[in-house]
């Protein structure tokens, strides 16, 4: 494929001015196609049309149209195409210039409105303004479907292999009928991943209708899931449709089916399996077209040994299993959750945080997030709230341990550290316990908080330039 700068169009119905533009352009090193008339022009975009995305000369960077033209003027033209092809910038020049007809071709989507006379140097400097400008949309929508594809599906993010492992089962099972379990850790995001294989499949439209099994009360559960007839218990003044005709057409996810009792768990079978709903207190059966995504943090093997769990409820729901990863053994997938929280929560507390100093990252991926994801959340979370910089530093990150002084000081002393070590580590743990507070920890520490700022220069934590303003 020869080097270009661009490949642009040119769309006027006067010869003299059309052969300029395309000799001017075509010197500068642009792939110039030209037409007489809109209409030509609007075809040759079109689907088919010999101006449609080619591999061999990539696609339509810009293209400058007269207003004044037979049938179709520059402004139709431009509204035409912005249906057409959107992401394709528009320059209209026109003899005629006016406030209102630069306002109209504005509103039209044009990129940019340029009078006659005009020198050929400032056409090529709107030109090349058009050109990067359709360049950074199309290098944006090349970065999204990457990072979509590579970093995320439908709102769970991650890079390490096993969280492309999974964003791959996740596309390979979307488009089909059959049950999905999903197994892993509390916090792991287990219901994400159900919504982003309802949202990226034929049911996306449909209702996704998801229930804990450990937060209704057992004597709820049934009437939750599969509905009851009025009159059919105390208190059913009513029929209640339950989740299952909730979720017609839709996906319902059992969150924890571990937790089920036994004797549900024969009705929930029955249901999978005769594709029939019957609510409490009824004797007619309703059809029900529903696709079930269970999760567990449980061992399901283990509990059907133990008789807490159907060998044949097992089966039906985990056709097709995944697993996902704790987020301790995904440590590349840190960073990226830590920014996504830390703009989502800068954001909704209209915060001034924008980013990690590297000590805050490395502190974040040597912590063990027994909690997993929802973990990390709460503490980004927390982070945010309280911070009083701009970057969240390695202090602004609360410790995991909620250690108590003689557990610090069986640990600090362990290796029989010297006065000056021992205080180091105090102070340091103090700031951490009030969330980097300076004047909070001073107090704490019964300390000059001048005294304080001087040792936390001398630890490293603090610039000289910092302790010289905090000493003003």
């Amino acid at each position: 494929m020869l080097q270009t700068k661009g490949r642009i169009l040119i769309v006027d119905d006067e010869l003299e001015m059309r052969s300029l533009l395309d000799d001017f352009f075509t010197s500068q090193g642009y792939l110039v196609h030209s037409f007489e008339l809109a209409s030509e022009a609007l075809a040759a975009l079109g689907e088919g049309g010999k101006l449609a995305v080619t591999e061999d000369e990539g696609d339509i960077d810009a293209v400058i149209s007269d207003i004044r033209m037979p049938q179709i003027d520059g402004l139709d033209f431009t509204q035409r195409l912005k249906v057409l092809r959107p992401e394709i910038p528009v320059i209209l020049i026109t003899a005629f210039g006016s406030i209102d007809t630069a306002i109209d071709a504005m509103k039209r989507g044009a990129f940019h409105y340029v009078v006659k006379p005009f020198k050929l140097a400032e056409m090529q400097v709107n030109l090349e303004r058009a050109t990067e400008h359709r360049k950074l949309l199309r290098d944006n929508t090349v970065l999204r479907q990457e990072v979509k594809r590579s970093w995320g599906m439908a709102g769970v993010l991650g890079k390490s292999p096993g969280m492309r492992a999974v964003f791959d089962l996740v596309a390979r099972v979307a488009q089909a009928t059959a049950n999905v379990l999903i197994i892993g850790e509390s916090g792991t995001g287990k219901e994400m991943v159900a919504r982003a294989i309802h949202e990226t499949g034929p049911r996306a439209r449909k209702p996704f209708v998801a229930i804990n099994c450990t937060a209704i009360p057992e004597s709820l559960l049934e009437s939750e899931l599969f509905g009851h007839a009025k009159g059919s218990f105390t208190g059913a003044i009513q029929r209640k449709r339950g989740l299952f005709e909730e979720a017609e057409g839709g996906t319902l996810f059992l969150d924890e089916i571990g937790d089920m009792n036994v004797a549900l768990q024969s009705k929930l079978l029955r249901v999978i399996q005769e594709r029939k709903v019957r609510a409490v207190g009824e004797n007619i059966p309703r059809d029900v077209d529903v696709r079930i995504i269970a999760a567990t943090h449980k061992d399901l093997k283990l509990a059907m040994k133990d008789e807490r769990f159907r060998e044949d409820l097992f089966y039906r729901l985990s056709v097709i299993p995944i697993s996902i990863p704790p987020l301790r053994h995904r440590q590349e997938d840190i960073p990226q959750l830590a920014e996504h929280f830390l703009k989502k929560y800068a954001a909704m507390n209209h915060s001034n945080v924008r980013g990690f100093t590297k000590r805050a990252i490395s502190k974040l991926l040597g912590m063990r997030w027994e909690g997993n994801v929802r973990e990390l959340e709460n503490v980004v979370e927390r982070a945010v709230v309280l911070a009083t910089q701009p970057l969240l530093d390695e202090m602004d990150i609360p410790t995991q341990e909620g250690e108590t002084m003689d557990a610090f000081f069986g640990s600090a002393t362990s290796e029989l550290p010297t006065v000056d070590e021992l205080e180091k580590k105090y102070i340091l743990m103090v700031l951490e316990k009030t969330a980097g507070r300076r004047d909070k920890a001073a107090q704490i520490l019964g300390m000059n908080r001048r005294t304080l700022y001087r040792k936390l220069h001398d630890y490293g934590v603090v610039t000289a330039e910092h302790l010289e303003k905090d000493e003003v």
